[in-house]
């Protein structure tokens, strides 16, 4: 049975006909609306009706649609989506009124670490974490195999852990929050403070952003340190101590068989893995003599989203 996912981004709707395989067979993609719940809802309809105008009649037979926000325990509700304007939005029910299928909405992280869980990096687990490494960081929770969402449909906000009391401030309006320490943003707080306080050890970096320290991104950090710069080797450790330390506590909270890591940190790859879970090993309760979670990193990239959501309506 086929089925469409749907990946609402805060710039890209990205959409494409998903199989019982996990396997993306068609993909369109538009521009999201700014602050514009029912032009969301079309666009949404629009690239389902694409899809579908492409595929046998009566091919695709049920809709799910991941959002980076806080969905309601029924799976239709966005009751908060910052990035996208929404607040209490009924997204089940436009879309579902548009296009004619059974809709499910579900939040983004959770579409993608339910994709890991069935085709990527977490199959054959039935008790894995997936976090998300991006801007901030997200996460995703699948427990005896199934995806574990809590009472009201918004568990799994990992990045908002309070890893360092009255530590620094977050856009959640609390302080101290893993995401501020480990994810994307981390990583460029510390190449641009590097960069800025000591420009000789981090030249390279400076180089590669033409001299400028604010355009010290995490793309240039990563590359910096994919040719084994020091400096930017230095800031890949750091971060990774933090995610390691974050996963030591989830592992003594949820004890999972394994991490699944994602994002764009994760595309440095080993340059992160082998720092995160070095922290990890240190950190985690019970040592020695504790079976230790496995860390993998991510295998779906970007189409993570699309389809864990397509799977979602399956199921």
């Amino acid at each position: 049975m086929l089925t469409i996912g749907v990946d609402i981004g805060g710039t890209k709707v990205a959409a494409g006909v998903v199989d019982q395989d996990g396997q993306i067979l068609d993909k369109v993609k538009y521009p999201t609306p700014s602050n514009d719940p029912a032009g969301l809802a079309d666009v949404v309809a629009r690239a389902v009706d694409d899809l579908r105008s492409r595929q046998p009649e009566q091919a695709c037979h049920a809709v799910g649609v991941g959002v980076a926000g806080f969905v309601d325990e029924d799976r239709a509700t966005v009751q908060v989506a910052v990035n996208l304007g929404l607040r209490d939005e009924p997204l089940k029910e436009r879309v579902q009124a548009k296009v004619g299928l059974p809709v499910v909405i579900e939040n983004d992280a959770n579409a993608a670490a339910w994709a890991e869980a069935r085709f990527g990096a977490g199959r054959g687990s039935a008790h894995l974490v997936c976090v998300t490494l991006g801007t901030g960081i997200g996460g995703g929770l699948v427990l005896d195999g199934a995806l574990f969402r809590g009472r009201y449909g918004v568990a799994a906000e990992i990045g908002h852990y309070r890893m360092v009391p009255h530590g620094r401030r977050c856009a959640c309006g609390n302080h101290g929050c893993w995401e501020q320490y480990a994810s994307g943003r981390a990583l460029v707080a510390e190449g641009q403070d590097l960069a800025r306080t000591d420009p000789k050890a981090g030249e390279r970096m400076l180089k590669l952003a033409d001299g400028d320290v604010e355009q010290v991104s995490g793309h240039v950090i990563t590359q910096a340190a994919l040719e084994g710069d020091g400096a930017a080797l230095e800031c890949f450790r750091i971060v990774g101590e933090w995610a390691g330390l974050g996963l030591a506590d989830l592992a003594a909270i949820l004890d999972p068989e394994c991490f699944v890591l994602g994002g764009g940190v994760s595309d440095a790859g080993s340059i992160l893995l082998d720092p995160v879970m070095t922290s990890f090993a240190r950190h985690v309760s019970g040592r020695p003599g504790r079976r230790l979670a496995e860390v993998r990193l991510a295998e779906l990239g970007g189409e993570a989203g699309i389809v864990g959501a397509g799977d979602l309506a399956r199921h």
